[in-house]
């Protein structure tokens, strides 16, 4: 394998010998000068073929550190699950995993009340939870609240769901385009579909709608007060949130919850800081 561009120094861009461009992760691998043969196989993780450019970027923006654990639960995920998922859960949830610890780290903590259902409905997504727990904690040495563990067992539930039933990709790419221009025309900018911003957005998005178009909205009842601080907060955010909630109770004659109209406020603030740095 032919090491070609260091992301990181435990990511690479690489060359397999069959000329097929991927992405290593493996312990030190970016650090010696690139391009190099890796002759030690044994080094490499995991690795990912098909990947975007745009989620090379995102990449970029994550620690390795992070990259590395979010790696590990998969992994764990695949055999306990039986399941091969795609390359976008380990980054997407590296992602999730990153946010997570910012919030941590402001006090933000979420309680999810759903956690009793995910426990007996979901025993083995929970469970691997709860170890991504331990591992994070070994791994990053940071303590995230038991309640997480419902967070990251969502996460590979609707990467299962998501996998596993047909979703209309243009139906998917309108809706996305929906809630893009109402965005754009909130804040009166361009966002470009060729960002990582754009692209972790859609990857959002792409999950709320499948809880949307399933009947499986989140029910926490947690978002009360947090809307309200979102509201006294950062109003444009509330309002553009509205906004968008309104447009898809209309498209797909549902009335969208509190909570999942909170997170998709959050995704609306995430993909505004997005557009900024970039």
């Amino acid at each position: 394998m032919r090491v070609e561009k260091k992301i990181n120094n435990n990511v690479a861009v690489c060359t397999d010998g069959n000329g097929q461009e991927l992405i290593a992760l493996g312990r030190g691998i970016g650090f010696p000068q690139t391009p190099y043969e890796l002759t030690d196989l044994s080094k490499i993780d995991m690795t990912f073929y098909r990947v975007s450019s745009q989620t090379v970027q995102m990449l970029t923006t994550i620690s390795e550190d992070v990259i590395m654990v979010s790696s590990k639960i998969v992994q764990l995920a695949q055999t306990k699950l039986q399941n091969q998922f795609s390359t976008n859960v380990v980054f997407s949830l590296a992602d999730h995993i990153s946010f997570a610890i910012e919030r941590i780290k402001k006090n933000e903590i979420f309680d999810f009340s759903l956690s009793y259902d995910i426990q007996h409905l979901y025993p083995q997504e929970y469970d691997i939870g709860l170890k991504a727990l331990q591992y994070i904690k070994e791994d990053l040495k940071i303590t995230f609240p038991k309640a997480e563990a419902t967070a990251i067992a969502m996460h590979f539930i609707n990467a299962r769901e998501v996998s596993s039933q047909n979703i209309s990709a243009s139906n998917t790419d309108n809706t996305l385009n929906l809630v893009i221009r109402i965005i754009e025309d909130q804040f009166n900018i361009k966002i470009d579909r060729n960002s990582f911003a754009f692209n972790r957005f859609k990857i959002h998005l792409q999950y709320f709608l499948k809880r949307i178009e399933s009947n499986k909205q989140i029910h926490d009842e947690i978002s009360v007060k947090l809307i309200q601080d979102m509201m006294e907060n950062n109003y444009p955010i509330f309002k553009c949130g509205q906004e968008i909630v309104a447009q898809l109770n209309k498209k797909y004659r549902t009335e969208i919850t509190d909570d999942e109209m909170f997170y998709l406020m959050i995704y609306v603030q995430r993909i505004m800081r997005g557009v900024k740095n970039e």
